[in-house]
C-alpha cells in the first residue's frame, strides 16, 4: 500500500483551523482504517502553516509493524519543530534527530514519558501515557513548551483520550478494514457515530449531576429532582447500587465511568420499571455498548444524554484494507460525503490524487 497524503487546499484542516481547535485526537474505527495517515497529514499542514504542534499518544503508535497482524504500519512523521511527548525507550529508534526538553517524572511500560524536540523531518516511534490523568499532565506541559496545537494519536479500544475533558475535538478515521462493501462500512459508521455523539444534557440536568461528573461515582434521582443516591464509588461496582433502588421512584441516573454490557442491562432494565428514565454519561466515549442497544433504549422511552458532547472535527476514509478487499476511493468518499453531511469528510490521500483512483 503506497498512498501518500498532499495538504495543500485541505478542507479538513481548513475545518480544524478554524474551530480553532487546540486538542485534537485521531481515533481509528479500528487498525488499519488510515488513523496514521490522518495524524500525518495534520502534521504536514501545521508545518507548512507554521502552527507549533506537538504529538503524543495513549498507548503506542509508529512502531513498524502491526503488533496484532505483524504488517507494515506507515510511521508517524514529524517535523522540525514538533514537539513530542513519548516514552523514552522509544527515542534509540527514532528515524529523526530529537534534543530533550523535559522529563515528565510520568511511568510507563516503556520508560518515564519525556518531551522532546525534533530537530529535522523523520519517523518517531510515539508512546505516550495510558491514564486520563497522567495524559492531563502530559497536554499541560505540551503547553508550556509553546504547543499551539497538539495531535494525540488514539488505539484500538482506547477512544476515551477522544473526550472533551482532554481533547476539544476528533477526528474519527474509516475505512475498508472494517469489512464488507462501501455500505457496510458507512452502516458500522454511523453507528459509531451515534455513540460519540450523544446530545448534551441540558442546564438543569448538568447542575444536577455536577457533583458525579465533578468528583466521579454514580448519583439517583426522583422526578423531583431529589437525590436518591450519590456515591463515589467505581462504575464496575454501580450495578448492585443501581438496583437497590429498583422499587422507588427513579427518574435520572448518572454515571461518571465507563458503561459496558453488565451495567447497561440493569440500567436497561431500571428502565422497564421507570418510563421516562434519563440516563446521563460523561460522554459518548464512556459507552461500552452496541448502536442497537441505545436505539433500544430510546424506542422505549428511555433518554441518553451527555455531560459533554465531542465535537466531531472531521472523518477521514481510507478504501485500503491490509487484509485484501479494497473498496474504490471515489465510491468511498463520496458515499461518506452523502451519509454525514454535518460533517467534513475527507480521503486525505485522494484529494490531491484525481488520476490514481482507488490506488492502494
Amino acid at each position: 500500500m503506497n498512498r501518500q497524503a498532499a495538504t495543500s487546499g485541505s478542507a479538513l484542516w481548513h475545518r480544524i483551523r478554524q474551530r480553532r481547535l487546540t486538542t485534537l485526537a485521531v481515533v481509528g474505527m479500528t487498525k488499519n482504517t488510515g488513523k496514521t495517515v490522518a495524524l500525518n497529514h495534520l502534521l504536514v499542514c501545521a508545518a507548512r502553516d507554521g502552527v507549533a504542534t506537538g504529538v503524543t499518544s495513549i498507548g503506542r503508535d509508529g512502531e513498524e509493524r502491526d503488533q496484532v497482524f505483524s504488517i507494515p504500519k506507515p510511521p508517524v512523521l514529524v517535523w522540525p519543530g514538533s514537539i513530542v511527548a513519548t516514552a523514552r525507550h522509544t527515542l534509540p529508534r527514532a528515524k529523526a534527530r530529537w534534543k530533550l526538553l523535559a522529563g515528565t517524572g510520568l511511568a510507563s511500560p516503556m520508560g518515564e514519558i519525556v518531551i522532546v524536540r525534533a530537530l529535522e523531518h523523520g519517523a518517531m516511534e510515539v508512546a505516550g501515557a495510558s491514564r486520563g490523568s497522567d495524559q492531563q499532565e502530559v497536554l499541560a506541559q505540551l503547553r508550556q513548551c509553546g504547543c499551539a496545537l497538539i495531535v494525540l494519536d488514539g488505539a484500538l479500544g482506547r477512544s476515551q483520550h477522544a473526550s472533551p475533558a482532554i481533547a476539544e475535538g476528533m477526528i474519527l478515521a474509516t475505512g475498508a478494514a472494517l469489512g464488507g462493501g462501501v455500505p457496510d462500512v458507512i452502516r458500522k459508521t454511523r453507528d459509531r457515530l451515534a455513540i460519540l455523539d450523544i446530545p448534551q444534557a441540558g442546564p438543569e440536568i448538568l447542575a444536577r449531576c455536577a457533583a458525579v461528573f465533578g468528583h466521579r461515582g454514580v448519583g439517583i434521582w426522583d422526578r423531583a429532582g431529589r437525590p436518591l443516591f450519590r456515591a463515589d464509588i467505581a462504575t464496575l461496582n454501580a450495578g448492585p447500587a443501581l438496583l437497590a433502588f429498583a422499587g422507588r421512584e427513579v427518574a435520572t441516573i448518572a454515571v461518571s465511568g465507563a458503561v459496558g454490557r453488565a451495567l447497561w442491562l440493569i440500567i436497561d432494565a431500571l428502565l422497564a420499571r421507570h418510563p421516562g428514565l434519563t440516563l446521563v454519561v460523561a460522554d459518548g466515549t464512556k459507552l461500552f455498548i452496541e448502536h442497537a442497544d441505545i436505539t433500544r433504549f430510546r424506542n422505549q422511552g428511555g433518554s441518553l444524554l451527555a455531560s459533554r458532547r465531542i465535537t466531531i472535527a472531521g472523518i477521514t476514509v481510507n478504501p485500503c484494507s491490509p487484509h485484501g478487499g479494497h473498496l474504490v476511493a471515489e465510491e468511498l468518499l463520496g458515499a461518506a460525503r452523502l451519509a454525514f453531511p454535518e460533517h467534513q469528510v475527507a480521503d486525505v490521500i485522494l484529494e490531491r490524487a484525481p488520476t490514481k483512483t482507488g490506488v492502494c
